[in-house]
């Protein structure tokens, strides 16, 4: 191979990884472009070149330094076809994506229905990519949350309140149940479980009886809204209850130090895979090992127990 594509979606660490593919990639005399908004840019063609040089001082930036976009374009033929005519007129000889199931989904499409040599680097902060055991963002999400979420409890114990979290997690609890785990919440609120709201009022009540004067509840927006259940629990217990929603910033920021050496470690396997003429595979590490996945595995749902830690959690309370 003389020349790949470099896509990408956007979380803390991607910029990192990019860095990580464009130098690998020169070290081994291979050209690389990057596509400017994700799958837009590919439909486009809007591409650019990148070198050592352009990849300097990126590691620590969040988000993604070639911009991304939602293309619900390419999710018809017409725009796949003209996604793949473009790879072929930039005479890449392969591609690798960066991103969680939608990106990844497409990717998929790329490599089985139309044949583009193409691996895939999953980073997403759901951590929710089946078969890998940690995605690049989502320790930097986790992090973020939590130093949120400490700053709260300082309020909430001042304060003598309750505090619902709202955190980022549309189909899948992660990021709730780790910095609920960490942050030493009384309750999270999950996608993967059941919850009844007249249980968590009873609990608060009799923990308020017994003189508990704060609680925090984290809950994963895929769940619930976490101003609905402020004012369910303000109504059924009488206590003063505020909501705070964390949103687009968890996606953001300098990533920490293991999504850094993460991004490095996946964006060197996605190369190397590449060149070797693997395709269709999305790279991971598995106890210390790049490892790959297929695509068409890694965009299945994946199974997320969330059992054991919730227990803990409430044993812990």
């Amino acid at each position: 191979m003389k020349k790949i594509g470099i896509l990408t979606r956007d979380c803390a660490g991607v910029n990192a990884c990019i860095r990580s593919v464009v130098r690998v990639a020169v070290h081994q005399g291979v050209e690389v472009l990057g596509v400017m908004r994700g799958y837009e840019g590919l439909i486009d063609g809007d591409f650019k070149q990148l070198n050592r040089r352009s990849v300097s001082g990126v590691i620590g930036l969040g988000g993604t330094i070639l911009k991304t976009a939602r293309a619900s374009r390419f999710r018809t033929e017409k725009w796949q076809i003209e996604a793949v005519k473009n790879i072929k007129d930039n005479n890449l000889d392969g591609l690798i994506v960066v991103g969680g199931n939608g990106s990844l989904t497409a990717a998929h499409i790329l490599a089985s229905k139309y044949g583009v040599p193409l691996i895939g680097i999953p980073a997403t902060i759901d951590n929710d990519v089946n078969g890998v055991n940690d995605t690049i963002g989502a320790d930097t999400a986790i992090n973020v949350a939590l130093d949120a979420l400490d700053k709260i409890r300082d309020t909430a114990t001042s304060l003598e309140r309750i505090f619902v979290v709202e955190v980022m997690g549309r189909d899948c609890g992660y990021i709730a149940l780790q910095v609920a785990l960490a942050g030493g919440c009384e309750e999270v609120i999950l996608p993967e479980r059941d919850f009844d709201i007249d249980a968590m009022c009873d609990e608060i009540t009799a923990g308020n009886t017994r003189g508990k004067v704060s609680w925090i509840i984290a809950v994963a927006e895929g769940k619930a809204k976490a101003y609905d259940i402020a004012n369910k629990i303000n109504e059924k217990t009488g206590l003063e209850t505020r909501e705070v929603v964390l949103g687009h910033v968890q996606r953001g920021g300098a990533p920490t130090a293991k999504d850094r050496i993460l991004a490095a470690r996946l964006g060197q396997a996605a190369v190397n895979k590449l060149l070797s003429g693997e395709t269709d595979k999305c790279v991971t590490m598995c106890c210390g090992e790049t490892k790959t996945v297929s695509l068409e595995e890694a965009v299945k749902p994946k199974a997320f127990k969330v059992d054991c830690c919730y227990q803990l959690i409430k044993i812990l309370t």
